[in-house]
């Protein structure tokens, strides 16, 4: 119980830092519009380039799947980059990291706590860019269609592989002598390409394909289409039923807890016998 009250504490007490680092910095209408613009942008560009590109523009059949993947996946470059991006913040830029160790915090919980001020902030731009598509683009997503328990589970187990994978990565960061501050947007931006966001995984050449299927975010992503759109855009992961995208998601996110936690631990034994739990790279 001790042990699950300090866990406790630590996450409470990490996401309210987090949320002050992201947001005190300036007031409530200029953080609003940081916050929007670049998720909107990125729409309003995926809108062009396949109005220009796609065959039948806007009208092709696979447009809205596209589109709601791609705004689902604001969510991933948000979580892998905040939990992961908490190491260099609190050791080289508040210079905190070494006290966070000393105090009786759970480093494994406070973490992921920081990382819920970036989900916080990116489930309002996933909001914001479904709702452009539906009011301004043509991207039906009829309310009363939506299987809305596929969509919280999905949700919520996808939730989970992220903040294992965040975990992962800031393991990773605290052994990283130099370009640790790139890590979580690195995965994030190749995993962008493997996980069917922009175009359907069939698309892919054969070893790829195979690659993409071994990748959480393209089951997930899946799901949220079928939970949203009543349908999938892949015919690969058309033969799986929903309740095996959820697994397969379950299993994922089970897996990954275990490799992050086994991870980290062993990356920060490595940090603190190297003494790079309190280093500065000036880098």
């Amino acid at each position: 119980m001790t042990r699950l009250a300090e866990a406790s504490r630590s996450f409470r007490t990490a996401a309210w830092l987090g949320w002050q680092i992201e947001s005190n910095w300036t007031d409530p209408f200029a953080f609003a519009i940081y916050s929007l613009a670049k998720p909107l942008a990125g729409a309003l560009i995926l809108m062009v380039m396949y109005a220009v590109v796609a065959t039948g523009g806007l009208d092709n059949p696979l447009f809205p799947h596209i589109y709601v993947g791609n705004a689902f996946y604001i969510y991933v470059g948000a979580v892998l980059t905040g939990v992961s991006w908490a190491v260099i913040d609190d050791r080289e830029h508040y210079k905190t990291l070494k006290y966070v160790y000393t105090a009786p915090t759970n480093v494994f919980t406070y973490l992921l706590g920081r990382g819920v001020a970036k989900a916080v902030i990116s489930t309002v731009a996933v909001g914001l860019t479904l709702m452009l598509g539906v009011l301004a683009l043509g991207v039906e997503v009829p309310a009363g269609a939506v299987n809305w328990p596929l969509l919280c589970v999905a949700l919520l187990l996808g939730a989970a592989v992220m903040a294992f994978m965040g975990i992962f990565l800031g393991g990773v960061s605290l052994v990283m002598a130099r370009h640790s501050f790139f890590v979580g947007e690195a995965v994030a931006g190749a995993l962008y390409l493997l996980s069917g966001v922009v175009f359907p995984v069939d698309v892919l050449p054969g070893p790829l394909q195979l690659l993409a299927r071994g990748v959480p975010f393209t089951y997930w992503l899946e799901a949220m289409r079928r939970a949203l759109l009543g349908e999938g855009a892949s015919e690969v992961l058309g033969t799986l039923s929903d309740g095996q995208l959820l697994g397969v998601l379950a299993g994922a996110a089970f897996g990954l807890g275990a490799i992050s936690f086994f991870v980290f631990r062993l990356a920060e034994q490595r940090a603190k016998e190297r003494g790079l739990i309190d280093m500065d790279t000036m880098y």
